[in-house]
C-alpha cells in the first residue's frame, strides 16, 4: 500500500463561491503513482466544503441561492447563537454541514474514476482568508 499527501491553499475573495479543483486532484493522483486505490479530498476548515457535481454555472448559482435561503448570512447574534462568540459566520457552518466535508473517489488505471460530468469542487462559505484542502491518495 502506498500513500501520497498534498495540500492546497484556497484564497477565495468572495464570502461564498465554488472553485473547481479537479485538475489539482488529478495532478496529485498522477504524482502519487497509484494505479488502483482511493483519493480522499477534504476541506480542512469548518466553514468550507468539498463536493462532487456538474461544472455548470446555472447549477452553481442555484446552489448559492438555495444555501442562502436555507442559512442566510446574518452577522447578528439573534439568528445564530454562534455569532455571540464575536464571529459573524454562523451561516457558513450550516452551509458546510449541508454541502459536506469531503469526498472519496476511486482510482482506476491511475485516473479518477468519475461518472459522466462529475467534477470536484471546493465550496467556500466564509471567504477572505486562506484555508487548506487535504488530498490523500492511497493504493497500489
Amino acid at each position: 500500500m502506498h500513500s501520497h499527501t498534498k495540500y492546497l491553499t484556497m484564497k477565495v475573495p468572495r464570502r461564498m463561491d465554488f472553485v473547481n479543483i479537479t485538475s489539482e486532484v488529478e495532478k496529485a493522483v498522477a504524482e502519487s503513482g497509484v494505479r488502483e486505490g482511493l483519493c480522499l479530498v477534504n476541506a480542512m476548515h469548518i466553514t468550507a466544503s468539498v463536493f462532487i457535481n456538474d461544472d455548470e454555472p446555472g447549477l452553481h448559482e442555484d446552489y448559492q441561492r438555495w444555501l442562502e435561503w436555507l442559512a442566510p448570512f446574518d452577522p447578528s447574534p439573534e439568528r445564530y447563537h454562534h455569532n455571540r462568540t464575536g464571529e459573524d459566520n454562523g451561516d457558513a457552518h450550516h452551509k458546510r454541514q449541508v454541502m459536506g466535508r469531503e469526498v472519496v473517489v476511486a482510482i482506476t488505471g491511475g485516473k479518477l474514476d468519475f461518472g459522466p460530468w462529475e467534477q470536484i469542487f471546493y465550496g467556500e462559505f466564509d471567504g477572505r482568508r486562506p484555508k487548506r484542502v487535504l488530498i490523500k491518495v492511497i493504493g497500489e
